[in-house]
């Protein structure tokens, strides 16, 4: 039988709906936290293929963005609040330069023009359906599926008030997003196994 002190007690939240001020006064307690739709979600930290990927996508992102100087990139932990009652951290965003007055001190107000998220078996769901829906009702110009398990990238652009998915690609040849010109993202590289 487990020792009851070496459990791990689940912290004590507010009740829904929660605001922005709620989400800034919860405790740093090394989790990532997201408030959707006034609830606080956890999630544990990413597994490392995740962050691997995570980190050649942010390079590859911010090299193209630094040589355009077309805007910026942000990796996770960064909030992005969307709404009061809607504050996300995705794994990477990208805000053009002509929106540049929504990056502030202290976090991202408003829908940034690309959202990338990497998929991980305990966020998977909940970024293919509940994420995908809210990005789609604040704005987001473009969206990013990255499965680093399948090699697959799914974009999803903006077309009236919906996010459409376009055709997955598979673990090669090279991804040219028509919303960032001039990035070439060669994906047998982001899968790559070699450091």
């Amino acid at each position: 039988m487990a020792d009851p002190e070496c459990r791990e007690r689940a912290p004590a939240y507010p009740s829904a709906p929660l605001t922005y001020q709620d989400y800034a006064r919860l405790p740093d307690d090394g989790r990532r936290h997201e408030l959707l739709e006034g609830e606080i979600v956890v999630s544990p930290s990413p597994n490392t293929k995740h962050q691997e990927v995570s980190g050649r996508l942010h390079y590859a992102l911010h090299g193209w963005a630094q040589r355009t100087g077309t805007g910026k990139v942000f990796a996770a932990p960064c909030d992005m609040v969307l709404s009061p009652h809607d504050v996300v951290q995705p794994d990477l965003l990208f805000i053009a330069r002509e929106h540049r007055s929504r990056i502030t001190a202290d976090n991202i107000q408003g829908p940034p023009d690309l959202v990338v998220e990497i998929l991980s078996p305990a966020t998977a769901a909940r970024d293919l359906d509940r994420k995908r829906r809210l990005y789609e009702r604040h704005g987001v110009a473009e969206y990013w599926i990255v499965d680093p398990d399948a090699q697959s990238l799914t974009v999803f652009r903006r077309r009236g008030d919906t996010l459409v998915p376009e055709t997955p690609l598979g673990p090669e040849g090279v991804l040219r997003p028509a919303g960032l010109p001039g990035l070439e993202l060669d994906l047998a590289a982001l899968w790559s196994q070699e450091s």
